[in-house]
Formats: structure tokens, C-alpha cells, sequence
């Protein structure tokens, strides 16, 4: 360090690292392609996909209770659609903005301007369990079609499919090195922040987000981070009770109901919520039981008895420490501040909440700290009204968790849930930053003159010429004219001191 506390030249900082690492062959070449040439990439990269769609599933090991056909469902068609996404929607919104005259201040005649979006650099992409292709593949593929460098860290035992996505990447045409898969130890992620990342994408606990947030700080690389949830389910009155009970289970049963936005609290009006409880018995009554983490089964354990000694009722049998595997557990008469209902929760658990109405209902939400997505069922215009009310990064009507499957919507939470988006146009774009570019034509450069007499009556009638009422208006611009003619009129408020 010199006397000001800067690294000396001989210091290779994890900035100047990051910079190394952009200048390196490989990666030039990727950002500086035209962005067809790279969407030629992702294009070679949808048909492998389809075309291998088995080695991916056998990939995915790791979700050994998944039969093959939710395995393509859940995480590789929704793969292959946003690839097509991006081939179709990418250039353009890439492509620099070009400003016209519209909403130029006036005094910045002969100036154009334009907004690029340009590579971040070497983005770290650190990957869940639970979808071990969907989430970090598609985060890698937008990472990729902006022109960046990916490194990706799986989760403990779900290397493989991004292996074999990385082999595809290459046999599609993309440069060696500008996709690599790192270990799955924590200590991967740690070095490579340490040698230079410039942006992290994690999907993940919110420990793990609070974690990691903090080790980033003292590099000042930002981040996207999709964190815990634990989400919320409206019912209005008039909704179908039948199909709600369906969408539940539904909820329960998709992968273990090992899913970021998978039911967990349902705020229901007291007078429909037995009905309900009888719908729901009936549909999860056939369910298996699913793999839990031990961990996990002895927290879930705590959380059931103390909520059921809190008056919570349980509909099915307790979760228990000597069993691999869970059941659904649901609990009705559920209060919102119950432990339960404000955890984050990788298990088939759902808590069932009477409410008065939809008003007690969005207070009973707002007790959990966890705002990833939410679902509405109810008739649409009241259901709708709802959504727009609702603190979530996502809110599903008359449907659980598949809709967000659609390759153009954004996705991320608010508060606990993390920060950012991945996916849609807004994702692609959170894998850029921005450059603006002003072009000052002609020769006139009034500003560039040193300031005269008369400049702040000029500049004071400019003002309110363009910005004060009507009345205001048109008394500056009796002075804009005198000012100009260099008989400048001394301001109201000069004049009377």
C-alpha cells in the first residue's frame, strides 16, 4: 500500500483480477461477437437439448424421487423455452437505445444520445439443489447471451447436468473457458471471489444470502440473489374450494415440494376453511411420502409441536426423526406469527389460517419476512385487485407455480426472498451494465465561455419559462427576451432589497 491506502501496481486485487480475466482470449472473443453469432450459440445449444433431452435427465441424479417425465417438465423443456426466448428477443433488447429529440432538455440542442448495454464481465453463478439444470442453466444462458464470461458453482452433488449443459455449450460452438464448472465445495465460490468475479448470481437460503452479501461487500461486486420463501395463498370468497385443494396438493407433491414457491400459508375466510380441510384430506391422502434432510425433519418436528401447542390442529401425523421420508404435514388453525408460518421450509408442509377477510389476510402475510411469490384463487376481477395489493415478487391467480415457467417473465423476491431478477428481458438485462454515450454536434459551445454579467437572469428566466405555472411563464418570458437583447430586468426579489 502507498501513503493514500492504494494498492501499489504490484498488488493483484480481485478487481484486477477481474480485469485480467476479461482480456483473456477466450472471453474477448465471446463479447466482442455480434450477438447473432451468439445467439447462434443458444440456438445449437435448444436443439441439443431436445435432441438429448435422456442424458439430461439421467444427469439429475440428484432428484432421485423424480420420475423422468417431471424432470423434463419441470426443468428441461422450461430450459429449451428460454433459449428460444432470448434467440427471438435478445437483439433487440441488447441492441443500443438511440434517444431522440423527445424529452431533451432544450438547452441541449445538437446533443444525441444513446444507451448501450454491454457484458458485466465474469459472472458466478451459484446453483441450488432443488432445480439443479432450470435455474442455474437459464441464469447461465442470459449470462452467456449478453457476452459474458460464466462460472458456475453447483450444489453438493449436482454437478453433473451442468457438466453435460457445458459440453453442449461447446459442441454448439461456444469458446472453451468462457463456461466452466467449478467444484461443489463452498471453498469454490470462496476462491473465486477472491480471484476476481464482477457480478454473483445465488439461488439459495436467505443465511446463505446474508453470508454471501456480506463477503461481496468488501469486494463491491453486486449481485442477483433469489433467496428462501414462504409462500402465501389467498382464497376469496367464491372461489372453487375443489380446485384449490387440488392446486395444494399439486403444490405438495411436485418435486418433494422442494420448490422456492411452493404453498405454505393459506389465509382462508373461517366459513369455507372445513370444507377445505375435508377437500384437501381427500387429495394428499394418496401422496408419498418424500426424502427430508434429517436436519430438516428435526427443525420441522419443533415447529409442528410448538405450533400445535399454540392451538394449531394437525390434519396428518407429525413429522418424525426416525423416518427418511415425510408425509404432508398440514395444520389447521394456524396463527400467522406461529414459527411455522414464518420459516423458510424445503418440506410437504402446509398451514391453513382463517381470516376474516382479505384485509386480515394481507396483515397476516405481512408477519412473515419471506416475499417471493403468492397465488390468488377467487373470481379474476376481485382476484386481480388482490394481486396488485399483495408484497411479493410474484403472484400467481387460480394456478400454483407453473405459470412462472413462461420464459418472459422476470423472477425474484422482495425483503428476506433477495433481490434482483433472472429470467425474462429484465433478467437478461441484470446480467449488463450500462454505458451512455452523448454526441455533441456542431460547433456552438455557449458553456464553454467563462460566465458574464446578465448569465443569472438569463439562466433564472430559463427556469421558470420551462418550468414554473402559466402566470410565471409569461412574465420570464418578457424577461428571457429582455435578457437576451442585454437588457436584463433585475429578479422581484433583488428589486425589493
Amino acid at each position: 500500500m502507498d501513503r493514500n491506502n492504494t494498492p501499489s501496481s504490484d498488488v493483484v486485487t480481485p478487481w484486477r483480477r477481474a480485469v485480467i480475466h476479461r482480456h483473456e482470449a477466450g472471453f474477448a472473443a465471446w463479447s466482442e461477437q455480434d450477438i447473432l453469432a451468439r445467439l447462434s450459440v443458444i440456438r445449437g445449444l435448444r436443439h441439443r437439448i431436445a435432441e438429448n433431452a435422456f442424458d439430461l435427465v439421467a444427469s439429475l441424479k440428484s432428484r432421485p424421487a423424480r420420475q423422468a417425465a417431471e424432470s423434463i417438465s419441470a426443468e428441461i423443456l422450461p430450459l429449451a423455452e428460454a433459449c428460444r426466448f432470448l434467440e427471438r428477443e435478445a437483439a433487440g433488447l441488447l441492441a443500443p437505445k438511440l434517444l431522440g429529440r423527445r424529452g431533451r432538455p432544450v438547452w441541449l440542442f445538437g446533443v444525441e444520445a444513446e444507451v448501450r448495454r454491454e457484458p458485466v464481465g465474469t459472472i458466478l453463478i451459484v446453483g441450488p439443489s432443488n432445480y439443479p439444470l432450470l435455474l442455474p442453466g437459464i441464469q447461465a444462458v442470459q449470462a452467456l447471451t449478453a457476452g459474458n464470461r460464466v462460472l458456475v458453482k453447483p450444489a453438493p452433488g449436482c454437478g453433473a447436468p451442468m457438466v453435460l449443459l457445458g459440453r453442449r455449450l461447446e459442441e454448439a460452438g461456444l469458446p472453451p473457458g468462457v463456461f466452466r464448472v467449478l467444484d461443489e465445495s463452498i471453498d469454490a465460490a470462496e476462491d473465486a471471489i477472491a480471484d476476481g468475479i464482477d457480478k454473483l448470481v445465488l439461488t439459495g437460503s436467505a443465511d446463505t444470502g446474508r453470508a454471501v452479501a456480506e463477503r461481496l461487500a468488501r469486494h463491491l461486486v453486486p449481485s442477483t440473489m433469489e433467496l428462501s420463501g414462504n409462500d402465501a395463498v389467498f382464497v376469496l370468497p367464491g372461489a372453487e374450494v375443489e380446485l384449490i385443494a387440488r392446486a395444494l396438493a399439486f403444490g405438495l407433491r411436485l418435486n418433494g415440494s422442494a420448490t422456492c414457491i411452493a404453498p405454505r400459508r393459506v389465509f382462508i375466510p373461517s366459513g369455507m376453511a372445513a370444507d377445505l380441510e375435508a377437500a384437501l384430506l381427500s387429495h394428499v391422502g394418496s401422496l408419498p411420502p418424500v426424502p427430508v434432510s434429517l436436519p430438516t425433519r428435526r427443525r420441522l418436528a419443533i415447529l409442528a409441536q410448538q405450533a400445535v401447542a399454540e392451538g394449531a390442529r394437525a390434519l396428518t401425523d407429525l413429522p418424525r426423526e426416525d423416518s427418511q421420508a415425510m408425509a404432508p404435514l398440514i395444520l389447521a388453525d394456524a396463527a400467522p406469527t406461529m414459527a411455522m408460518l414464518c420459516e423458510e421450509i424445503f418440506a410437504p408442509v402446509l398451514s391453513l389460517v382463517p381470516v376474516m377477510d382479505m384485509e386480515q389476510a394481507l396483515d397476516a402475510a405481512a408477519a412473515c419476512p419471506y416475499a417471493l411469490g403468492a397465488s390468488v384463487f377467487g373470481p379474476q376481477d376481485e382476484a386481480r385487485t388482490l394481486a396488485g395489493r399483495i408484497d411479493a415478487g410474484t403472484v400467481t391467480i387460480n394456478d400454483l407455480i407453473v405459470p412462472t415457467a413462461d420464459p418472459r417473465l422476470p423472477f425474484g423476491g422482495r425483503h428476506a426472498s433477495g433481490w434482483g431478477v433472472t429470467r425474462g428481458a429484465e433478467g437478461l438485462l441484470e446480467m449488463t451494465q450500462v454505458k451512455t454515450v452523448a454526441i455533441r454536434k456542431g460547433r456552438s459551445r455557449p458553456h464553454f465561455a467563462p460566465p458574464r454579467q446578465g448569465d443569472e437572469a438569463l439562466m433564472l428566466a430559463a427556469l421558470r419559462l420551462l418550468h414554473g405555472g402559466r402566470g410565471t411563464r409569461i412574465a420570464a418570458l418578457r424577461r428571457l427576451v429582455q435578457a437576451v437583447r442585454g437588457r436584463s430586468v433585475p429578479d422581484e426579489k433583488h428589486r425589493k432589497g
